[in-house]
This record gives structure tokens, C-alpha cells and sequence, in this order.
């Protein structure tokens, strides 16, 4: 893929955007139904019964089914940490890393507990990584977007695809429910910043404190977000110019998992405001692939619920949550499982022998 030029890398997604349909309405319609005749007031089991109806359209079937879930974790670094707009260093990128391949990061517990895998995907550390971790990194990181552009469009291409690959590969391997994750010290700073671009909003209003930061910080932050904006001018219009401009590699790679979801008719569960921004690029690029993403938190992130609203989403869960990883959509995991659960195993007002008239 790296020798491709980025009219070829062009070329394949667009392909890839070209494949993404509609929901399948006489399945959602089935499901509906079903729902309707369940001992139960209808509706009245709410986002479960939507989100029933949702992985039916996606499946093409009145009977959806879970067979295996993963979290498609994507990790890069940021130039942009020279301007002391993280808390942390930026070796505490790969440091974590680690800690996610030994099995001891919250994203692995909470994926225990779903009965869920984690992948780790390196799209664009700074540093060298060795053990079990999925090497296609793009780039030794983002270059410092507060003097130039983040990456080269190729690059930023090139990290699109890496994402999509990961996915086809996993939704080949018989994933059929994935969800997005992230790591990267100061990736904040990059995902406010397409959202405010993407969402027509102040940087005051999307951008917050992420891991920490003091007040000192925070002003450091919004200066370097403007600053990147002021030099290199991204265009709104031009989801694929923003996230070359200020972007990062595992957002792109985000984005490029979920646009691969969609095109496989797979549902994607939409983490935090690093995955946000990553499914604002991929709804800029395919409207159309927002019906298969599952938003699962409100993350204390103030850009979050902007990028949500941008998208016509709700979020299942409100936990004050705030981590990052795909730990937000790993928790979600068993709400979707929930609502297939009463799809499958609720009685009929016919089965119980119970009057629609008497609930």
C-alpha cells in the first residue's frame, strides 16, 4: 500500500465508499413487528428495541445474531505534543501499549467481561515496538500540525486503508460486532480539532482538559489548535483535507475501520472523542455509514457531545467516562447483546397466553 500513489489509495476508497447501502427496511419492519407482539406495553423497552431493529437492518435479517466481538484498537503519536498540550509524555504511548498486549489496561478487563478480543494496531507510533502487536504503521507519528500539515494526504490515505484492512480482516475472521479504540498521548488535541471544524464550532466550545491538563494547559491546547488552523487553512467542505491538516493517523485508521464495517454491513460501536472524530471524517466521506454505527458513551469530553449531535447520535451510556481505548463501547457490548436476547427469548402475548388489553 505504501507504494502506492495517493490517486491509486484514492481510487480504492472511493471504491470502498461506493459499497456502502442502505439499511434493510423489511427487516427492520420484521423486527418491529416481533418487538410489537412481545409481552410488553410497545416501546416500552426503548434504545434496546431500537437497537434490535438497527442490527436487523444492518444483517438483512429478522434474526440478527452475535457470533464474535472484537475492539479494533488503533494507536499513533502527535508532533503536536511538542507544545505541551498533553500532561504525559509521548513515550507513554508505547509504554501503554504494552500494557494493553499483556492484558493489564482497562480496555482488557472491560473486554474480558464481554467476552470480546482486543487488537492493537500500530498506525503511527513514534517509537519502535516490538511483541504481538498488528504492525502497519504509516508514519514515526504526525509531524507538529502547528507548523505545517499533520501528514501528506497520501499518508493520510495510506492510514484510511489501514483501518479498513484491519477491519475486513477481523469481519473476515467471523467478527460480526466491532468497535472502535484508541491510543495515542495527545490525541485529543488533533480529534477537537476536526470536530471543531467539521461541526462549525468555537475552539472554546470542544475543547477540554483531556488527560489532565491545568489551566496553563488547556490555554496551551486551544492556542496550538488555532495556530494549526491559521497555518494551514483546512477545508470544512474537505473531510480528507481536515484530517490531512490537523488530523491523526489512528483517527484516520478509525475512521477507515468504520467506513469497512458499514461496506461489510457489520455494526461498529463508537467509543470516545478520539472515535467521534474518527466517525465525523467517515460520515464526511459516506453519509450513508452512520446507520451502522452504535454510539455507546457521553464522554465528560465536551467535543464529544458535539461530534455526537453533528451526527445525528444518541449514546446508550453516560458514565462520566473519559479514558479512551474502546472502554465506553466495550461496556456497550452487553447492551447489544441485551436487545437480542429479548428479541429471541421474550414470550408473545400468543406464546403466554397474556391479553394485549390487560399491560
Amino acid at each position: 500500500m505504501q507504494n502506492l500513489s495517493a490517486a491509486q489509495l484514492n481510487a480504492q476508497l472511493q471504491t470502498l465508499i461506493a459499497s456502502i447501502t442502505d439499511l434493510d427496511e423489511e427487516s427492520i419492519g420484521q423486527i418491529e413487528k416481533r418487538l410489537d407482539s412481545l409481552t410488553k406495553p410497545q416501546g416500552s423497552l426503548g434504545r434496546l428495541e431500537y437497537l434490535a431493529k438497527q442490527l436487523g437492518g444492518i444483517q438483512r435479517t429478522s434474526n440478527p445474531k452475535i457470533l464474535k466481538k472484537s475492539v479494533l484498537l488503533m494507536a499513533g503519536d502527535h508532533g503536536v505534543v511538542a507544545e505541551g498540550v498533553s500532561a504525559f509524555p509521548q513515550e507513554v504511548t508505547s509504554q501503554m501499549i504494552y500494557n494493553i498486549l499483556g492484558g493489564g489496561a482497562a480496555i482488557n478487563v472491560l473486554a474480558r467481561q464481554a467476552n470480546a478480543e482486543v487488537f492493537c494496531t500500530d498506525v503511527g507510533v513514534a517509537f519502535p515496538l516490538e511483541g504481538d502487536i498488528i504492525h502497519k504503521r504509516v508514519a514515526n507519528g504526525t509531524r507538529n500540525m502547528t507548523k505545517g500539515p499533520a501528514m501528506t494526504r497520501q499518508q493520510a490515505l495510506q492510514a484510511l486503508l489501514v483501518g479498513a484492512e484491519i477491519a475486513d480482516e477481523k469481519i473476515r475472521a467471523g467478527y460480526n460486532l466491532l468497535a472502535t479504540g484508541d491510543l495515542g498521548i495527545g490525541n485529543t488535541t488533533p480529534s477537537t480539532a476536526i470536530i471543531a471544524l467539521l461541526t462549525n464550532s468555537t475552539i472554546e466550545s470542544v475543547v477540554d482538559r483531556g488527560t489532565g491538563l491545568d489551566d496553563a494547559g488547556l490555554s496551551k491546547k486551544r492556542h496550538a489548535i488555532k495556530k494549526a488552523i491559521e497555518i494551514n487553512q483546512p477545508d470544512p467542505q474537505d473531510a480528507l483535507d481536515v484530517l490531512t491538516k490537523v488530523g491523526g493517523l489512528e483517527i484516520a485508521a478509525i475512521a477507515g475501520s468504520i467506513l469497512q464495517a458499514a461496506a461489510s454491513r457489520v455494526p461498529i460501536v463508537i467509543d470516545g472523542l478520539i472515535s467521534a472524530a474518527g466517525a465525523l471524517i467517515a460520515a464526511k466521506l459516506a453519509p450513508k455509514s452512520t446507520a451502522f454505527m452504535i454510539p455507546s458513551h457521553n464522554s465528560v469530553e465536551i467535543g464529544h457531545c458535539k461530534a455526537l449531535t453533528d451526527l445525528g447520535l444518541e449514546p446508550v451510556l453516560n458514565l462520566n467516562m473519559r479514558l479512551g481505548e474502546g472502554t465506553g463501547a466495550a461496556l456497550t457490548f452487553h447492551l447489544i447483546e441485551a436487545a437480542l436476547h429479548i428479541l429471541e427469548e421474550m414470550s408473545t402475548f400468543a406464546d403466554a397466553g397474556v391479553s394485549e388489553r390487560s399491560i
